[in-house]
């Protein structure tokens, strides 16, 4: 998965798409790149389209949201809750997902860790833990 060629991580997940529609085996990857597909029905279109997909320039400025960036989003912040990093990250998934449910508690979150990147970008740095620890506390 750290794969940091753009286009071979969005075919990865057009051809995870594929192969479960096509009720092929997945590896653990690709099971959990379906999960977060089947939770964004909008995406399962482009997503059988990788031909377009795939080389899709998705801008900001002209109100696009990047999907792929969304559902590896979704995927960081299982990675993180699965291994409790930062420390204290799962009681802060726990206490979102009961006020929030699931979904919504994870949009809620890739929210912080947007900030979280996008502050460490800009100063050049690694990402704060305790300051994003501290934005998903306050929500």
């Amino acid at each position: 998965m750290f794969d940091t060629n753009r286009d071979s991580m969005r075919q990865l997940y057009c051809d995870s798409w594929k192969k479960f529609k096509q009720q092929q085996l997945l590896s653990p990857l690709e099971q959990q790149i379906v999960r977060v597909v089947k939770l964004h029905p909008e995406y399962h279109q482009m997503l059988a389209s990788p031909d377009v997909s795939i080389k899709a320039e998705f801008l900001p400025e002209q109100g696009e949201s990047n999907p792929f960036l969304h559902m590896g989003m979704h995927l960081g912040l299982h990675e993180q809750i699965s291994t409790d990093r930062p420390a204290g990250i799962v009681e802060c998934y726990r206490a979102l997902v009961v006020k929030y449910g699931e979904h919504d508690a994870e949009h809620k979150m890739m929210e912080c860790l947007g900030e979280a990147i996008w502050m460490a970008q800009r100063n050049q740095t690694a990402p704060d833990e305790l300051a994003y620890l501290e934005c998903l506390k306050k929500l």
